[in-house]
């Protein structure tokens, strides 16, 4: 929530007031994209990022009903977010390499805990990709940003839902859609919990705490940048488990 934010305001016709709310969400959509940059390559903008975002709160502006009982801001924050993603998406800014390299990080993931029965540590992953610990995390570090609509489109914290509860909140009418989506997002839950101690130390503190990566390293001891390698392998693990559901 935005510190100080006012309630959501009315004209004298009943309309909401659009540019009062946008005005008081224009920081929402900043925070978002700021956020949001911290997982991507620098090749992104983050003004396109905003521009994009402010078209997301319009739409949420046009679509929000006071009566399906969600609060402005936490629509809104859907529709932001969902909007940047379908940008970043629709505009295929993953690299050729940087995407295959995801997929062979998942790929041995997927490998070696069927062997193991259990989570590989990155010295076992980088073995598996014949590569050495070293070079493995710098891999790690590149591919920095290929799990964002991935990860963003299916997580979300207690005040920022993911993609599955933006299409709830619309209203989905079919009970066995709704179902398939309840597994997933139970799933991922799941998935979640058994990544490695540390990892789920990083995901909670970055999705839930919506803290950045030099206050992550702060906490951990480490730098940012190894933080940023624990968040894309943390990713990779999650991708690896969910590709079989």
């Amino acid at each position: 929530m935005i510190e100080g934010a006012s309630p959501v305001t009315y004209t004298a016709q009943g309309q909401l007031d659009r540019d009062a709310l946008i005005r008081q969400y224009v920081p929402l959509v900043r925070r978002l994209a700021h956020h949001m940059m911290a997982k991507l390559p620098p090749s992104i903008q983050v003004d396109d990022l905003i521009q994009v975002g402010l078209i997301g709160l319009s739409e949420a502006l046009t679509r929000y009903e006071a009566t399906q009982g969600v609060q402005f801001e936490t629509f809104a924050t859907q529709r932001i977010r969902g909007a940047m993603i379908d940008e970043l998406r629709e505009n295929d800014w993953m690299s050729r390499g940087s995407r295959k390299s995801q997929k062979e990080i998942e790929s041995a993931l997927t490998r070696l805990e069927h062997q193991l029965g259990r989570s590989p540590s990155e010295s076992e992953i980088a073995e598996e990709l014949g590569m050495e610990l070293a070079e493995y995390q710098a891999l790690l570090y590149k591919v920095k940003g290929t799990q964002l609509v991935y990860l963003e489109d299916m997580s979300g914290g207690d005040d920022e839902e993911g993609f599955l509860d933006r299409h709830m909140v619309d209203g989905e009418s079919d009970p066995m859609a709704l179902l398939r989506n309840q597994r997933l997002r139970a799933s991922l839950v799941d998935a979640i919990k058994a990544l490695p101690e540390r990892e789920q130390y990083v995901m909670s503190m970055y999705y839930e705490q919506d803290m950045n990566l030099k206050e992550i390293a702060a906490v951990l001891g480490v730098t940012e940048s190894r933080v940023c390698q624990l968040h894309s392998q943390s990713i990779a693990r999650l991708r690896a488990k969910m590709r079989s559901h």
